[in-house]
Formats: C-alpha cells, structure tokens, sequence
C-alpha cells in the first residue's frame, strides 16, 4: 500500500517530468520559430531580387466585395496573370474557381475558358477575361455570380514569374512531368521549347508546360495542363520535403501575390490543407463538353459561344450549390 510520503513523491516526480516536456517542447517551438522567420524572410528577399513588387502595392483589395456564404467552405476567384503592369493594362490568361472544404477534407477547382461568352454588368456581352480588363477582379466576380451563379469570397492573383520562384522553391530538382509531345512555341511571353517523355521541369519550364497552346487542343489543351500541374504542385508540398519549405514559399509567393486573404486566414488554410490535404482535387472546365460553339462578333473577336444554362447547372452541381438568382 502507497504510503502518503509515497504518492507525494510520485506527484513530484510527475509534475518534474511534465516541466521537462513542456519546456523541451518550448525550446523546439523556438527553434521552429526562428527557423521559420529565417525561411521566410529569406524567401521574401529572394522573391524581392526579381519582383518589382507591382501585385504587392495593388489595389485590387480595396474593390473586391466577395461575401462569404456561411458554409464552411473557402471559395477563391484565382488568376494567372502575364503582364505585371499598372492595374488599367494588367490582363489575366488564367481564370479558376477554386474551393477548399476542410470538414470534408475536399478540394475543387473550376477552370472557365478565357473565351467564353458572357454578360459583363454595365458592358454587354464580351469574353470572360474582358471583365478583368474593364473592372479588375471585382467586374470579374460580378459577371462569375450573374451568369453562373457562384459568389467567391476571395481573390487571388498571381504573376506567372511568381509561379517560376514557387516551383523553384518547393522543388529546386524539378517536378516530374510526362510531355505527351515535342511543344515549341514562340509568343511576346518568351519561348516554349520540351522535348516529348517524362522528365523533372524547372519553374520556368513547367510554367511553359501549362501555358503551351500551339497545336490543334489550343486553349483546351492548356486548361487541362494548369489542372495537371496544380496537382503536381500539392503532391509535391504536401511531401515531407516539401512541408519543409512552406516558410519560404509564404515569403518567396508575397511580392508576386495581390489577395484579399489576411494572413491569419492564410496560415490557417494552409495548415489545415497541408495536414488534412486531399488525396485529389476534383477538377472541371467550362464550358462542359457538347456545350459550346465557336462564334465571332466585331467588338469581341472569337468567342466561345455556349449553353448558358447547361454550364450555369454544371457549375452549380459541381460546388454543389443551390442556383442563385442573377443579379
């Protein structure tokens, strides 16, 4: 039978033990710390060498009126923009809906077609990425919700050099892509220029992989590539090496990133998805296959033409939304 000299010498022992733990564990926290501010302000300076910082001093954040639909789920107009210029000449190639849902452990992403022809608010109909051109990110979360009838919350844009510094960073050996053929292609851009078979792609590569457009899929064929290389991407931070580099990748992304997510928000998304990441991200494009038709008008050029409420449904069931009146 424990005597009661005993148990008070068992408590002690107990509570020295646990002051030990806590403190080994505030000591590694520290260490994390300083690692981390290490990283990330290294990446930042890294990042700072190349940017001129245009995304970083947008205004954008101030326009944007997403509203945040109470669901549970975080819903992100991203663009991919080409040219980092003032906000009146900025023009976007790469237009996703992207959706991430931490209870269910699931994420979206929605490409809609450049192209696609659509009823701007206060301008009529033009190609989808006018709106950006006319009204920035706010135009373009307007004409998303009128004609498809999804509301983002946020927004996200990113310059195409930025994408180069976050490949480099996540993965400094490459990332390992199959090239289905040989991809030469020559624009104001720069040049594409891959070889067929598979092979680990630098940024500046892998960038060239996702925007190709030179044979007979064009646009199609690109949208299908960025939906590739975005889940190569998240398999590759979502890797041991990769949790690694997250510090520096925060601070490599911030002169080449304009969002409205505070970064409070950011670091908990990013927690939440980098711990609990989705096995795959469920990927659509619009318009949907059998939906659409090649039209040109004089003040729009080449547009795609398509089922307005067959796409606007196919949207909708994907977020697996209610429709929502237009506005």
């Amino acid at each position: 039978m424990t005597t009661r000299k005993e148990y008070k010498q068992k408590n002690r022992k107990k509570k020295r033990k646990r002051k030990v733990f806590i403190a080994v564990a505030l000591i590694f926290l520290l260490i994390g710390i300083g690692i981390s501010s290490y990283e990330y302000m290294a990446g930042k300076r890294d990042a700072m060498g190349e940017s001129e910082g245009e995304l970083e001093n947008s205004e954008f954040k101030d326009e944007f009126q997403g509203v945040d639909n109470k669901d549970g789920k975080t819903t992100v107009l991203m663009l991919g923009v080409d040219k980092r210029s003032n906000k009146e000449t900025m023009r976007t190639d790469t237009i996703m809906i992207a959706q991430y849902d931490p209870e269910e452990n699931e994420a979206k992403l929605a490409s809609l077609m450049r192209d696609t022809y659509v009823d701007i608010p206060g301008y009529g109909y033009n190609k989808l990425n006018a709106a950006f051109a006319f009204g920035g990110p706010e135009l373009l979360r307007q004409t998303i919700k009128k004609n498809f009838g999804i509301e983002t919350e946020y927004y996200s844009i990113v310059d195409f050099d930025g994408f180069k510094q976050i490949v480099d960073t996540v993965a400094p050996e490459g990332i390992k892509v199959d090239v289905e053929k040989k991809m030469y292609y020559k624009d104001n851009a720069g040049t594409i220029n891959l070889e067929p078979g598979t092979q680990k792609l630098n940024g500046e590569e892998l960038l060239g992989y996702a925007r190709y457009r030179g044979d007979a899929f064009s646009d199609f064929g690109r949208v299908k590539r960025q939906q590739e290389v975005i889940q190569l991407m998240k398999d590759e931070l979502v890797s041991a090496k990769g949790l690694l580099k997250v510090p520096r990748l925060i601070g490599t992304l911030q002169p080449y990133i304009d969002t409205n997510i505070d970064s409070g928000k950011m670091v908990g998304l990013g927690k939440d998805f980098i711990f609990n990441a989705p096995d795959n991200i469920d990927t659509l494009r619009v318009p949907v296959e059998g939906s659409y038709w090649d039209e040109r008008y004089s003040h729009a050029g080449a547009v795609l033409a398509h089922d307005e409420k067959k796409n606007r449904e196919a949207l909708q069931e994907f977020f697996q939304l209610e429709d929502k009146t237009t506005e």
